[in-house]
C-alpha cells in the first residue's frame, strides 16, 4: 500500500485556516530547590562573572560548562577560577531581627498554582514599573524563563532591567482582582551577552495601587528580605511567611549583582479567592468538560495510566515498547487501531512523538489524554473517533527521553528552569543525534549523480554512524528501527518553549549558516500540514496574543521553515524525511515548556482539535496497490515517482490537481499514469499493474529449474554478445 501527499501546491503559500492547590512535590520543592525569607542582607553568593580575590587564592579544576542558546547547545570545557565570592551593589536596607533570621514555620507549603506570568495569562498590561532601561528591557518582559534576542538592546531582551540610577526600583503585577498571594520565584537576565540578576528583594501589596503594605516577620514585625538569585538562570523560589489577599504585587529590589542592574524574570503564585457576595472563586484557568486525569505523570504513573487504557479499551489498543533510555527506562508506544498489533492493507501508519527534550513536558501529557479521550469517545460511539480507529493506525510514544523528564519531573513546574532535563542521561540533545543525511544528499546533487546514481529517497545510512563507537544515543538507534519496521507516512514531534509549527528541512544547506530558508521538494506538502496544525491550535490563532519570547511567528501564520528559524543538523524531521519518507514536522505547543498541571485542561482544549485534525490529513490525497500484473500480488518496495517533485516515496502523501505518477519496481516494466486529487475527503485510488521484464522471467525461469525455452536461450545469447 502506498500513499501520497502532494499539496495544493498553489494555496500553501497563502493558505490561512480560521479553522486544586498543588503539592510541594509538584512545584519540585525540595530542601535546596527552596530558600527562607529572611530578615538581613543574604550573604553573597559566588558568580562566574565579575571575580575578585587574589590570584594565589584560586583554585582550579575541570568543569564541562554548557552553553545554551536558543535551541543549539554547545558543549566546551574550561578552566574554572574558585575565587572569593564578589560583592553585590546595596541599598540602605531595613533587618527585619537583630539576629537576621525571621521566625518562619518550619514547612512551606506553596499552596497557589501560577498566575500566568511565564504561559502568558497574565497580558502585558498588567505588568507596571519604577523605570526600565529601554522598552525591550520594560515590565512586560519580566516573565519566568523568556528567552532574549540574539542582540540586546532589541525589542526583545531578557528580562526587565530597571535604570541604573533608580534607587529605589520596583516591578508590579496586577492581578486585576483580589488574590491570594501565596509565593514568588525569580530568575536574572537572560543574555548572551551580559549578568544581571537581583540578589535580595522585599514584597509589598496593595489595592489601589496608592496605600501599600509589606510582608513582614510574624515575630520581629520587621520587613521581610527574601533571598534571591545568585546565577540569571536557576530559579529560586521564596514562600511568604503568610499568604495576602490583595489585587498588586510588587517586588522592590535590595541588592544586585556588582557592576550589573537590578534586572529579573518572575513567576507570581496565587489562588482564587471568594469574592464579597459569596459566590465560588472565580477558576483560576479555564477547564475542559472532558473527564480525563489533568495532571503530570512520572515514568510510574505513565505506565500504570496506559495499562488502565489498554484495560478499558483492550480491542483497540496495544501496548508495545521499541526499546530502553540509558538509564533502562523502557519508550512505551500506545497503538491504536480497529485491528492493533496487524498492519492492514489500506490502513495508512502515523504516529505522534513527545518527550524528545524531557524538559517540554506538555507534550507527553498531551499525547496521554489523546490516548484517554480516543479510548473514551470510541467506546461512547463518537464517528469522528470511531472513523479514525477504522481507517488508520495510530501510535503514540509519549516519552522519548524518560532519563531527561524525570530530572525535570522532581524539580517541578516553576523550578525545573529553561533547560534542566533537556539533554538524555548521557548529556546528548536528541534532536541533533540523528544522522545527518542532508549533506550527502545536497553532495550528490551538486554532483549530478541524483537520483540515477544516488537515490532522493531511502537514503542510506552512513559508515560513520553505524559504527560501534558512534555518538547514538540508545533512544535515538530505538526510534530509528522503529521507523525502519512501521512504514510510518505521517509524524508530529511535539516540543514546547514556542507557539510555532516548524516544517524541513532543519538544516541549513550553505555550511555554518545559522538560519537560511532551506526547502524540501515536497516543500507545498510541508507548509499545508504545518498550516493545518496551526490553524485549528486555538492560541496560535489568537489575534490578541502577545510573542511568547523574541519572534512574532504569527506574522507568517504560525508557521516557519525549521532552517529559517534556526539550524537543526541531525534533526528526526530531517532524517524522517530522508530516510523512511515520513513527512514530519515539528510542534512548539506553548510558550511554557513544563506548564503547570492547573493548566493541562486549557492546554488540552487548545490542541485537542489539531491533534485529530493532524491525523485526518492521512486521508487526503492519492493511495493505491502496485501489483503483479500475472500473479495480482503485492509488489514489495515499488518506487513512486511524481512528475516535477524531486523525491519519490514508497508511502504517503496530499494533492490536489492532475499528476503524473510513475510506478517502477525492480524486474518490471515501469508504468506512468494520470491521477486526479480533488478536495473531497478520502484518498482517491490509483492503482497500478506492472508487468515483468524479459530478463527477469528468465532470472525466476533459471532459478526455478526451469529448463529454458530455446527462443529465450537464443536472446540471452544475444544479450551476453551485446554485453562482451
Amino acid at each position: 500500500m502506498w500513499g501520497l501527499l502532494l499539496a495544493l501546491v498553489a494555496l500553501a503559500p497563502s493558505v490561512g485556516l480560521g479553522l486544586g492547590a498543588p503539592s510541594a512535590s509538584v512545584l519540585g520543592l525540595t530542601p535546596s530547590a527552596t530558600t527562607e525569607a529572611t530578615g538581613s542582607t543574604p550573604a553573597p553568593r559566588s558568580s562566574p562573572v565579575q571575580p575578585s580575590g587574589k590570584a594565589n587564592a584560586t583554585s582550579e579544576q575541570q568543569i564541562r560548562i554548557r552553553v545554551i542558546k536558543k535551541k543549539k547547545v554547545i558543549m566546551k570545557k574550561r578552566k574554572k577560577l574558585i575565587r572569593p565570592s564578589p560583592p553585590v551593589t546595596d541599598k540602605p536596607m531595613v533587618t527585619t531581627s537583630p539576629t537576621g533570621s525571621p521566625n518562619l514555620p518550619e514547612k512551606q507549603e506553596p499552596g497557589c498554582p501560577p498566575l500566568g506570568l511565564e504561559s502568558l495569562r497574565v497580558s502585558d498590561s498588567q505588568f507596571e514599573a519604577s523605570s526600565s532601561q529601554s522598552f525591550g528591557l520594560g515590565p512586560h518582559r519580566g516573565r519566568l524563563n523568556i528567552q532574549s534576542g540574539l542582540e540586546d538592546g532589541d525589542l526583545y531582551d531578557g528580562a526587565w532591567c530597571a535604570e541604573q540610577q533608580d534607587t529605589e526600583p520596583w516591578f508590579q503585577v496586577d492581578a486585576r482582582n483580589p488574590i491570594r498571594f501565596s509565593g514568588i520565584v525569580t530568575q536574572g537576565r537572560n543574555s548572551v551577552w551580559r549578568y544581571d540578576w537581583v540578589t535580595s528583594y522585599k514584597v509589598q501589596f496593595s489595592n489601589d495601587s496608592r496605600t501599600w503594605w509589606t510582608s513582614r516577620n510574624h515575630s520581629s514585625g520587621m520587613d521581610v528580605v527574601f533571598p534571591a538569585n545568585s546565577d540569571p538562570e536557576t530559579p529560586v523560589l521564596n514562600l511568604l511567611p503568610e499568604p495576602q489577599v490583595a489585587r498588586f504585587i510588587r517586588l522592590l529590589p535590595q541588592t544586585w549583582f556588582q557592576e550589573g542592574a537590578p534586572c529579573l524574570r518572575a513567576e507570581i503564585l496565587a489562588c482564587p479567592v471568594s469574592d464579597p457576595n459569596d459566590l465560588p472563586p472565580e477558576a483560576h484557568s479555564l477547564g475542559s468538560s472532558d473527564r480525563l486525569d489533568f495532571r503530570h505523570h512520572n515514568y510510574k504513573a505513565m505506565r500504570k495510566l496506559m495499562k488502565e487504557v489498554n484495560e478499558q479499551c483492550p480491542n483497540i489498543t496495544r501496548i508495545y515498547s521499541i526499546g530502553k533510555s540509558y538509564q533502562g527506562l523502557k519508550l512505551y508506544v500506545m497503538e491504536m487501531s480497529d485491528q492493533p498489533g496487524e498492519h492492514e492493507l489500506g490502513e495508512p501508519e502515523v504516529r505522534y512523538v513527545a518527550g524528545m527534550h524531557g524538559n517540554e513536558a506538555l507534550g507527553r501529557e498531551l499525547l496521554l489524554l489523546l490516548m484517554q479521550f480516543l479510548c473514551h469517545e470510541f467506546l461512547r460511539g463518537n464517528p469522528r473517533v470511531t472513523r479514525l480507529l477504522t481507517e488508520m493506525r495510530i501510535h503514540l510514544l509519549p516519552s522519548m527521553n524518560p532519563d531527561g523528564y524525570e530530572i525535570a519531573y522532581r524539580r517541578g513546574s516553576e523550578l525545573v528552569g529553561w533547560a534542566e532535563g533537556r539533554w538524555n542521561h548521557q548529556g546528548i540533545d536528541l534532536n541533533h543525534n540523528f544522522a545527518d543525511l542532508n549533506t550527502p544528499l545536497w553532495d550528490a546533487e551538486d554532483d549530478g549523480l541524483v537520483p540515477h546514481i544516488f537515490p532522493n529517497h531511502h537514503v542510506p545510512l552512513p559508515t560513520y554512524y553505524t559504527l560501534p563507537n558512534a555518538t547514538v544515543a540508545p533512544e535515538t538507534r530505538a526510534v530509528i528501527e522503529w521507523m525502519k519496521r512501521i512504514p510510518f507516512v505521517l509524524s508530529a514531534n511535539l516540543h514546547g518553549g514556542e507557539l510555532v509549527v516548524s516544517y524541513p528541512f532543519d538544516m541549513t544547506r550553505t555550511p555554518w549558516a545559522a538560519r537560511e530558508l532551506t526547502p524540501t521538494p515536497d516543500d507545498a506538502v510541508f507548509r499545508w500540514l504545518s498550516t493545518v496544525y496551526a490553524g485549528t491550535n486555538r492560541v496560535m490563532q489568537d489575534t490578541d496574543r502577545r510573542p511568547c519570547h523574541s519572534q512574532d511567528f504569527s506574522l507568517h501564520g504560525n508557521i516557519i521553515n525549521g532552517a529559517d528559524w534556526h539550524t537543526v543538523p541531525g534533526s528526526m524531521n530531517d532524517f524522517s524525511y530522508l530516510h523512511t519518507n515520513c513527512f514530519e514536522v515539528t510542534v512548539e505547543l506553548s510558550c511554557d515548556k513544563f506548564p503547570h498541571e492547573n493548566e493541562l485542561p486549557q492546554e488540552w482544549e487548545n490542541n485537542k482539535d489539531a491533534l485529530l485534525t493532524y491525523l485526518e490529513q492521512v486521508r487526503m490525497g492519492i493511495a493505491g496497490v502496485v501489483r503483479d500484473k500475472d500473479t495480482q500480488l503485492g509488489i514489495a518496495d515499488a518506487v513512486i515517482a511524481v512528475e516535477g517533485i524531486n523525491h519519490d516515496v514508497t508511502t504517503g502523501d496530499h494533492v490536489t490537481g492532475d499528476y503524473m505518477v510513475t510506478a517502477s519496481a525492480e524486474g518490471y516494466h515501469s508504468v506512468t499514469r494520470t491521477c486526479r486529487v480533488t478536495f473531497e475527503e478520502g484518498p482517491v485510488p490509483c492503482n497500478f499493474m506492472l508487468t515483468k521484464t524479459p530478463k527477469q522471467r528468465l532470472r525466476e525461469l533459471l532459478a526455478a529449474g526451469v529448463k529454458v525455452p530455446p527462443d529465450l536461450r537464443r536472446r540471452l545469447e544475444r544479450l551476453r554478445g551485446q554485453k562482451d
